[in-house]
């Protein structure tokens, strides 16, 4: 057994079909009487259903969180909340509008209660991201993680066949990598391979039956998972890339992620080979990037950048982007296996 440090941080969680029906219990857990309600655009109606549960503590929707959390609508956001006297945001939705509930609580302390709507996982993490002039920063502060997630199955029933796929994806890229992290340990690693497992068995009951609520239930399960440990091991070059390619090129965040994990996995093959073990087990798959194709192919999700509106031409800078600043990876980043990686996830070429 290796040696390891295992942390945990507080975190309340509510699970079940329904769940939203407990948002003002939670509520006053945390002590909260005037809360905003973030949305997308989209989202707005979904939102203003919270908000009748809620009543008068709710003092408003707002729906204007949007893919990567622009600088300029992080400022407008806080301005929001300030102006209606908030003193906390209920976040409605998948990783726009969560992402845009933490970049209030950076500029504001405000506490965030969050009803996820896709497979994204960031309800469980500390990370935040906010895009100025075209580069994607992001960080690390517990300031910003939700302080009740409120799971329930039911909000998830109307999210779009092909984004519960490629949103399903992304959640197994945070395990994926979770099991090669450099500060993991088998606590985690045993959540990454469950997590990995509930999804890769959720989804393609999905893909047949967008209404099947326990493939819901079982896909919402395995999101929490995934999502806890991308909240409390650093990710590496999968992340990285991804970071890079979304906020550099605007390109949308789950099927990047989607495009990009079979190729990162084969970056990586040969210098985390229990990891690849791992994943390969939880897929049911002999080899771990094989079994991600074969899943991908069975969900019918997108497989090159070239598909999602990648520019071919901006190939070489997303390279220097991510050797620039890397991150913490089994095997170094370099220049020239990168660029090789990005030419074929652009083509869609056997990762391999």
């Amino acid at each position: 057994m290796q040696s390891f440090v295992h942390e945990t941080r507080a975190a309340r969680v509510v699970f079940g079909s329904g769940a939203r029906q407990f948002l003002p219990r939670e509520m006053d857990q945390l002590g909260l009487r005037r809360v905003l309600v973030l949305t997308t655009p989209e989202q707005v109606a979904l939102g203003q259903q919270i908000a009748d549960i809620l009543g008068d503590r709710c003092v408003g929707v707002y729906g204007n969180a949007v893919m990567h959390v622009p600088a300029d609508v992080a400022r407008a956001a806080v301005d929001a909340v300030r102006r209606v006297g908030g003193d906390g945001c209920v976040a409605v939705g998948g990783g726009s509008t969560i992402g845009l509930a933490k970049a209030i609580a950076l500029e504001s302390d405000l506490p965030i209660i969050a009803l996820p709507t896709t497979y994204a996982g960031s309800e469980m993490t500390p990370l935040y991201g906010i895009t100025d002039a075209g580069i994607k920063k992001t960080g690390r502060d517990w300031r910003v993680a939700p302080r009740s997630v409120i799971y329930d199955p039911e909000l998830t029933l109307t999210l779009p066949q092909g984004l519960s796929m490629t949103s399903g994806m992304n959640a197994i890229a945070h395990a994926a990598e979770g099991l090669y992290a450099s500060d993991g340990n088998p606590v985690y690693s045993l959540m990454a391979e469950e997590g990995i497992g509930a999804l890769a068995s959720a989804l393609p009951r999905l893909r047949l039956d967008a209404a099947d609520a326990g493939a819901r239930s079982d896909a919402l399960y395995g999101a929490w998972l995934c999502g806890t440990v991308l909240g409390n091991l650093q990710m590496g070059v999968h992340h990285k890339l991804c970071h890079t390619l979304g906020g550099s090129f605007n390109l949308p965040h789950a099927e990047v992620h989607t495009v990009v994990l079979p190729y990162a996995l084969a970056y990586n093959a040969a210098a985390a080979p229990q990891a690849m073990a791992r994943i390969a087990r939880a897929l049911g798959t002999e080899l771990a990037c094989a079994g991600l194709r074969e899943l991908g192919g069975q969900l019918d999700v997108p497989r090159s950048l070239r598909e999602i509106g990648m520019p071919e031409q901006g190939l070489d800078r997303a390279a220097d982007l991510v050797v620039a600043t890397p991150y913490p990876n089994p095997r170094p980043i370099e220049r020239g296996p990168i660029r090789e990686l990005l030419q074929r996830a652009y083509e869609g070429a056997d990762p391999a």
